[in-house]
């Protein structure tokens, strides 16, 4: 194993950073909270090429993979401006487009992934399927060369800013299992009778959560992803980016949050001598940093294992699981160490709770990868 970056990767991510680090995370937060979004360094980044990195050349983009866009995602986070849209937009969409899309389908759609010129939303989450997919009750119903769409979906993050959705349905189910089979569906949010509401959420991030709501919207055959009925297949292989994407956000956090703490550590001086000297303070921070490089690793076998064709599920849920752990862990110990400083706005750490929480859940919840290793590492009987 060679766990050294490349000339080109170690570019990247040093690219990626000074981009990143003209923004900040002053930026992120007074975007967030005047309802606005990261349009600048979402510009920016794309005129550079940094957003298409996954893209395969041909369609314009950098022909690299899942290693490469961890790192775009990493860096954002941990200069305190994390994207979600890129686990979503070209971690998930521009994956599944390019391996399940006809050429006339990724002729369309992989070139504006790649330029950056697309936002395309995600949506599988029901109010009442939660983790279940077999349980998805969106249906899209044939008729003619038409498929009709109705349902709900819930917890859709970005509807407000991106073009189109991906969404996953329920197109007949098989009688011998009794499990939908699922088919996936590329929809314009524009598209009449497919409305959104707002579900405010206590966290601060420019991109917003919506509940979709589809009543007999109409969609070409032309917008099938792939196969009827093979839907299933198709979302797995674009969980495995989406948690890999997660945990190098959860990394970013950690790695911002660390940074905030050992310099105020190393500065702030009480009884004459800096905090950092006190064991007290120095312990949990030094084992926040070894979770934080333990989590790394996860989600760099991860990614690399699905950049080499290596079924890279048990590393991808063990990354997030990693991941959001190790960011909570930074951000609570850094929190701590200023004191009450740790939730003045001043010092920007507790705004970063809402996000670093949301880790612990989304994409998927620490207990369904606990299921997922318990009987797909383990062995043990399937607990669900």
């Amino acid at each position: 194993m060679d766990f050294q970056e490349s000339d080109e990767q170690r570019m990247l991510r040093e690219a990626v950073a000074a981009i990143a680090g003209k923004y900040g995370h002053e930026y992120y937060v007074g975007q967030s909270r005047s309802g606005k979004k990261q349009q600048e360094l979402w510009d920016e980044l794309a005129g550079s090429g940094y957003l298409g990195v996954s893209v395969p050349q041909r369609w314009g983009g950098g022909g690299m993979g899942m290693t490469e866009l961890s790192t775009v995602c990493e860096e954002l986070a941990a200069a305190g401006c994390p994207i979600l849209f890129l686990v979503v937009s070209p971690a998930i969409c521009a994956t599944l487009i390019d391996r399940f899309g006809t050429e006339s389908q990724q002729q369309r759609w992989l070139p504006r992934f790649a330029d950056g010129s697309l936002k395309m939303a995600f949506a599988i989450t029901e109010p009442d399927a939660g983790s279940n997919s077999h349980n998805i009750s969106t249906t899209a119903t044939r008729d003619g060369d038409i498929y009709r769409l109705n349902g709900t979906k819930y917890y859709i993050s970005g509807c407000d800013e991106a073009e189109a959705v991906l969404v996953v349905t329920r197109t007949s189910k098989d009688e011998a299992t009794g499990y939908s089979k699922l088919s996936l569906f590329v929809v314009d949010l524009d598209s009449p009778g497919l409305s959104k509401t707002l579900i405010p959420v206590e966290m601060t991030a420019p991109e917003k959560q919506f509940t979709l709501f589809f009543d007999n919207v109409e969609v070409g055959k032309e917008r099938l992803l792939g196969g009827e009925g093979e839907g299933l297949r198709q979302v797995f292989m674009g969980l495995n980016p989406e948690r890999i994407m997660s945990a190098a956000i959860a990394v970013g956090i950690g790695r911002y949050a660390l940074s905030k703490a050992t310099s105020y550590a190393r500065d702030r001086s009480v009884w004459g001598t800096p905090i950092g000297r006190h064991q007290g303070l120095a312990h949990p921070l030094a084992k926040a940093k070894v979770d934080l490089e333990m989590a790394k690793l996860m989600y760099q076998k991860a990614a690399w294992s699905y950049d080499n064709g290596i079924d890279a599920g048990e590393a991808a849920n063990m990354s997030k699981y990693a991941g959001a752990e190790a960011a909570l862990t930074c951000l609570d110990q850094a929190i701590q160490t200023h004191g009450g400083n740790g939730m003045s706005s001043e010092y920007g750490l507790a705004d970063f709770w809402g996000m670093a929480r949301l880790l612990r859940i989304a994409p998927v919840s620490r207990e369904m990868i606990l299921n997922f290793v318990a009987q797909h590492s383990l062995g043990l009987p399937k607990p669900y």
